[in-house]
C-alpha cells in the first residue's frame, strides 16, 4: 500500500494558505483597506466552506451518526481531521488480519501484445484509505480553481496598484500558485485513471514534471495577462471574465437540452430533485472556473450517466489553446495601446513577447506531454498529430472559403444536361464530422468515481465498518 502523500500535499496547502490569507488580511485591516481585507476572506472562505461540503458528501456523513465530525466540518478543521484519519488507517495496515479481502483484476499496458490481467487482494483498509485519497483529489481541484486562483489574481493586482510585493503578500502568491498547479496536476492523473479504469496505470516522474511545467506556464501566464488588462481597463475585465465564465458554464446545459436525455437521477439516492440541479450546477461551476485559467481535463456531459464526455478529441483541444492564444495576445495588445505611467520602468514590448513565448511554452510541454511521456499513450486510439493536422486543415478551408477570390460572384442557372450527370467527386467536409465519436484521452468523473461499483457495495464500504466487496475496478490514485 502506497504512502498517502497526496493527502499530505493537499492538506498542507490548504492549511498553508489559509493561515497565510488570515494574517494578509489583518495586516489588511491594520493598514484600513476594508475592500482587500474583504476580497482576500471571501476567498479563502468560500472555497473552504466548499471542500467541507465535498468530503462530507463524499465520505457520506449526513446519513451517519457522526455529530464529532460534522462539528469539525463546520469550523473548518475537516480536512485536518480526514488527513489524521487516513494516517490512522495507513499505520494500522497490516497489524490486524482483516477478516474479508476482495479480488480486484487489472490489465498490463500492452507492450507487443495483448494486456494480460492480474489478480491481487485488496483489504477493506485499503478501499477505506482510497476513499480518502479520492475525496482530497476533489478538494484539491475545488480549493485550487475557486479559491487559490482568485486569490492569486487579487493579490497580483493589489501588487501591480501599490507597486510593491510586501512579504505576507508574496507568501500568499506562491502558496496560491502553487495550490493551482497542484490542483490542476491532479485533474490530469484523475483523468488518466478513471480514464483507462481497467489497466494498473503507473504514472512516471517525467510525466509529473511535464504537467508541471505544462501548467506552470499556462496558468501563470493567463493570470499575469488578466492583471495586466485589468489595471488598465478596470470596467472591461468583466465583461471579459463573464463572457469567459458564461460559455463555458452554459456550454454543457445547451448540449443537455438539445439531447432531450432524461434529468440525471444517479448521483445520489438521497438527492432531490433540487438538490441534483444544485449538484450539477456545481459541477458545471467547477468546469467554468477551470476553463477559465487552463484546458479542464474533463469535459462535462450532464446527458452522459457518468456525467462526462468520453469522446473529447484533440481537435477540441488544439481550437481550446488557439483561440486562448488569441485572446491573450489581444488583451495584451490593449494592454500595451492604454498602459498608464505606472509601467513606465517596464519595457512593455519585451513584457509582451516574454507572456506570448511562455504561453508557447506551456503548449510544448502539453505535446511533450502527451506524445511522450503519457502513461498510457499505447492506448490512444487516435493519433494526436493527426487531430492537430486535421484542424489546421479545417482553419485553412474556412479561410480560403472565407477569402473574396474564391467567393463565386454570379451563380449560373444549369443546363439541362448538367442537372442530369449525377455529382462526382464531392469535397470531404471535416466540419461536418461529428466530434463525439471521437474517443477522449484525458477525462474523469467528478462526482461518480468512488472505490465501488454497486449501491449496496458503495453504502455498506464507505465509511466507518465495511460489509461489502469492494468493486474489482479500484483505482490507484497517486
Amino acid at each position: 500500500m502506497r504512502f498517502p502523500s497526496s493527502i499530505f500535499v493537499s492538506v498542507s496547502l490548504f492549511t498553508a494558505e489559509t493561515t497565510a490569507a488570515l494574517y494578509l488580511s489583518s495586516t489588511y485591516r491594520s493598514a484600513g483597506d476594508q475592500i482587500w481585507q474583504g476580497l482576500t476572506l471571501l476567498f479563502t472562505l468560500v472555497p473552504s466552506v466548499l471542500v467541507q461540503l465535498t468530503l462530507t458528501f463524499i465520505h457520506r456523513d449526513l446519513s451517519r451518526d457522526r455529530p464529532l465530525i460534522l462539528l469539525l466540518h463546520i469550523l473548518q478543521l475537516g480536512p485536518i481531521v480526514r488527513c489524521l484519519e487516513a494516517f490512522c488507517i495507513y499505520g494500522s495496515v497490516g497489524r490486524v488480519e482483516e477478516p474479508y479481502v476482495s479480488i480486484t483484476r487489472k490489465k498490463q499496458m500492452p507492450r507487443r501484445g495483448q494486456a494480460e490481467e492480474v489478480e491481487r487482494q485488496v483489504g477493506q483498509a485499503e478501499g477505506k484509505l482510497f476513499t480518502h485519497r479520492a475525496a482530497f483529489a476533489r478538494t484539491s481541484v475545488i480549493q485550487a480553481f475557486l479559491g487559490s486562483a482568485p486569490q492569486l489574481t487579487l493579490q497580483l493586482y493589489i501588487c501591480v496598484l501599490q507597486q510593491g510585493v510586501s512579504i505576507g503578500r508574496g507568501t500568499l502568491m506562491v502558496i496560491s500558485l502553487l495550490s493551482i498547479v497542484y490542483g490542476a496536476l491532479r485533474c490530469n492523473i484523475l483523468a488518466i485513471k478513471i480514464k483507462y479504469d481497467d489497466y494498473e496505470v503507473d504514472v512516471r516522474p517525467m510525466a509529473y514534471v511535464c504537467i508541471f511545467l505544462w501548467r506552470s506556464f499556462e496558468i501563470a501566464t493567463r493570470v499575469v495577462v488578466l492583471v495586466l488588462f485589468s489595471s488598465v481597463l478596470q470596467f472591461w475585465i468583466l465583461p471579459v471574465v463573464l463572457l469567459n465564465f458564461l460559455v463555458f458554464f452554459l456550454y454543457p446545459w445547451i448540449l443537455f437540452w438539445q439531447s432531450h436525455s432524461p434529468f440525471p437521477e444517479n448521483i445520489e439516492k438521497t438527492l432531490t430533485r433540487v438538490g441534483t440541479t444544485i449538484v450539477l450546477c456545481m459541477l458545471t461551476f467547477l468546469y467554468a472556473g477551470i476553463n477559465m485559467f487552463c484546458w479542464s481535463a474533463v469535459q462535462v456531459k450532464l446527458s452522459d450517466p457518468d456525467l462526462i464526455n468520453k469522446s473529447q478529441n484533440w481537435y477540441r483541444m488544439a481550437v481550446y489553446y488557439m483561440l486562448r492564444f488569441v485572446e491573450n495576445a489581444s488583451l495584451l495588445l490593449l494592454w500595451y495601446i492604454y498602459k498608464t505611467d505606472i509601467y513606465k520602468f517596464i519595457c512593455a514590448p519585451l513584457l509582451v513577447l516574454q507572456l506570448l513565448v511562455a504561453y508557447a511554452i506551456a503548449i510544448f510541454f502539453m505535446l511533450v506531454f502527451y506524445q511522450f511521456c503519457h502513461p498510457c499513450r499505447r492506448l490512444f486510439s487516435s493519433s494526436m498529430t493527426q487531430g492537430l493536422w486535421d484542424c489546421s486543415s479545417l482553419l485553412c478551408l474556412m479561410c480560403s472559403s472565407g477569402s473574396p477570390q474564391n467567393r463565386p460572384m454570379v451563380k449560373e442557372a444549369p443546363t439541362p444536361s448538367a442537372q442530369k450527370e449525377p455529382a462526382r467527386q464531392r469535397p470531404h467536409d471535416t466540419a461536418s464530422d461529428s466530434t463525439d465519436d471521437m474517443p477522449n484521452d484525458t477525462t474523469y468523473d467528478m462526482l461518480n468515481d468512488t472505490t465501488f461499483d454497486t449501491p449496496n457495495e458503495m453504502d455498506s464500504n464507505i465509511g466507518g465498518g465495511i460489509n461489502g466487496d469492494i468493486s474489482h475496478s479500484v483505482h490507484c490514485t497517486v
